[in-house]
């Protein structure tokens, strides 16, 4: 019972490593392949995704301003 252990983590590291070498390889080949996107059209999606999110924070802060309101907590400042 004293072998189970070592030969179970070698072989376990052995498999999860090659696994792990041939994802990153493939992740790599397929960067490589899709390098013909534009930086313009991922820029652009970047800004639609960091527009959204300031919107939907706005949003957030005075849909909780309202409801604080309604509920008729005090937020002025002093």
């Amino acid at each position: 019972m004293d072998w189970f252990p070592i030969v179970f983590v070698t072989f376990k590291v052995l498999v999860l490593g090659t696994g792990m070498f041939f994802a990153i390889k493939w992740h790599y080949d397929q960067g490589q392949k899709e390098k013909e996107i534009e930086k313009r059209v991922v820029l652009r999606a970047g800004g639609k995704v960091a527009a959204v999110f300031v919107l939907s924070l706005l949003s957030l802060v005075f849909v909780t301003f309202v409801f604080a309101r309604m509920l008729g907590l005090d937020l002025t400042f002093p």
